[in-house]
């Protein structure tokens, strides 16, 4: 089985609104999740992190802290994703993504976690988690 590796941004402003991406799938509505993507070349977690952030949104990041990693099989792939709390550094909202999957990129409130269609279900508790444990606040 083909491995694939990755990594997520979590973007949170001053507004406590989280950075989503929202991707269509084949009759269905949209779906959202935070920027992500796969690794090219020789790249670090690190590096695919902020050149997803870029590609998906438009907007320039830097690494802040590893927040978790995330084995899982998808579309019967594995799937090893590292995810990254990031601080927004400029740039500005931008639809640019090569793989033309992105339909909307939007600064989501904390408090809509619980409710927002995800691509990816188990992304839901790692987002939770993260914000009720580094940010102290409670969705």
């Amino acid at each position: 089985m083909t491995k694939w590796r990755g990594a997520a941004a979590i973007c949170i402003n001053d507004q406590n609104e989280i950075l989503m991406v929202a991707q269509e799938k084949p009759n269905q509505p949209e779906l959202w999740s935070v920027a992500s993507g796969g690794i090219e070349g020789s790249e670090t977690y690190e590096e695919c992190c902020i050149r997803e952030v870029w590609e998906e949104t438009g907007y320039k990041i830097s690494i802040i802290d590893k927040i978790c990693e995330r084995d899982t099989v998808t579309y019967d792939v594995n799937v090893h994703i590292e995810y990254f709390e990031v601080k927004l550094l400029g740039g500005e909202r931008k639809l640019q993504d090569p793989d033309e999957l992105i339909l909307d990129i939007c600064w989501k409130p904390l408090s809509e976690i619980s409710n927002l269609k995800m691509l990816f279900e188990d992304e839901r508790q790692i987002l939770i988690d993260y914000i009720q444990e580094r940010k102290g606040l409670q969705i």
